[in-house]
């Protein structure tokens, strides 16, 4: 359990965040500057906060009222590093016993061995860092971090140096490995998919302030704002206003259509007519209707719409479009209303290409609602 709150000014940025965790994997979240590897500093003990409470599983590491502030060698704490950081001069085997120092020598080549050999790492225990690859060195930082048993992990974007199809192989050897030890880790990242593959929990940071923390599942459809979303890469965000609003269905006007959404259940949204609302349709979940069948089937087709597609994206595996509908007026989103995400096949089997001339239609389950502030 984690629990922490804790200030830290300095010129021209100040952090004032406070958020929980239970035995799981948090991301930090957020653009850079926001404040997240400063937490994990303080939560280190590499900086001492102005003001605050950290405690990790019933320990305090720090309470400024109580005078406490521990130092980093009693904080139980594995640190990986941006760039793994490991020591040039010492091998594998010195690396990942390099937290062990203090225990006899050996228990030290036990507890190395032990992380070496579960970490696929034997046969390199001689080898340097230059002689390793980038996935071998960052299970050696990994193996450095574990080999003390520590009680939290933490990890400071220890892939954002990495090529796109390195750091997507690695991603998914660093989740493997933190589920199998099992340890609670606190992970810093500017990556949405990193967070959603690594964390269970993601607590979004802005200009060193939390503004949403929340299981990960809950935070791609329940994001608490207009600007969380548009910080999470949110696409078709969009505005319109309220025509009627009952506990189980909104109708919103926008852009000269009327849209229907099913109501949150779980924090129901509830407005008088005519009241501004946001709200966003994620591009996968907007549907072109196929012209090689009968027409629109009203119980999988709702919330139709006619239009042009206006430009396009080829993201390798799937088509971005960029959709304008047939109304007067400014497109909501500048030069288009709508992204819609088609799989390659799909945008081929269409012949989007030559064809440009479509109807749509969102399932009104697929519009969400986000919160007024």
């Amino acid at each position: 359990m984690l629990s922490l709150q804790l200030r830290k000014r300095f010129p021209g940025f100040s952090l004032n965040v406070q958020w929980e965790a239970g035995d799981e994997v948090v991301a930090l979240f957020g653009p850079s500057g926001a404040g997240k590897t400063l937490t994990l500093h303080c939560l280190a003990g590499l900086v001492p906060p102005d003001s605050g409470r950290i405690v990790v599983n019933g320990t305090v590491f720090f309470d400024r009222e109580a005078g406490i502030n521990l130092p980093t060698r009693y904080r139980r704490l594995g640190y990986v590093f941006q760039g793994y950081a490991l020591f040039p001069h010492l091998t594998v085997a010195g690396n990942v016993g390099f937290g062990l120092r203090d225990l006899p020598r050996r228990e030290r080549r036990r507890r190395a061995g032990e992380t070496i050999e579960r970490l696929g790492l034997s046969g390199l225990e001689g080898r340097y860092p230059r002689e390793l690859s980038g996935g071998q060195q960052q299970r050696v930082a990994l193996g450095r971090a574990l080999a003390v048993d520590p009680d939290l992990l933490l990890l400071d974007e220890p892939l954002s140096a990495l090529d796109a199809p390195l750091r997507r192989q690695l991603r998914e050897e660093l989740a493997a490995i933190i589920r199998e030890w099992g340890k609670a880790a606190v992970l810093v990242t500017h990556d949405l998919i990193e967070a959603y593959q690594l964390a269970d929990r993601i607590v979004v940071y802005e200009a060193g302030r939390v503004v949403q923390a929340a299981p990960k599942s809950e935070l791609l459809w329940q994001p608490a704002s207009e600007r969380v979303a548009r910080l999470m890469g949110i696409r078709n965000i969009l505005q319109g206003v309220v025509l009627k609003a009952t506990p189980e269905l909104v109708s919103i006007r926008w852009r000269g259509q009327i849209l229907e959404a099913v109501n949150s259940p779980s924090r129901a949204y509830l407005a008088p007519p005519e009241t501004p609302i946001a709200f966003f349709v994620r591009p996968e979940y907007v549907r072109l209707i196929r012209k090689d069948r009968s027409g629109p089937d009203p119980i999988h087709h709702m919330n139709l719409m006619e239009g042009t597609i206006v430009g396009e994206v080829d993201q390798g595996t799937t088509w971005t479009l960029f959709f304008r509908l047939d109304v007067l007026g400014e497109p909501s989103q500048g030069s288009h209303d709508l992204e819609i995400e088609l799989p390659k096949l799909v945008y081929e089997i269409l012949d989007v290409q030559r064809d440009r001339r479509w109807s749509l239609s969102i399932h009104r389950g697929s519009i969400q609602i986000l919160p007024s502030t």
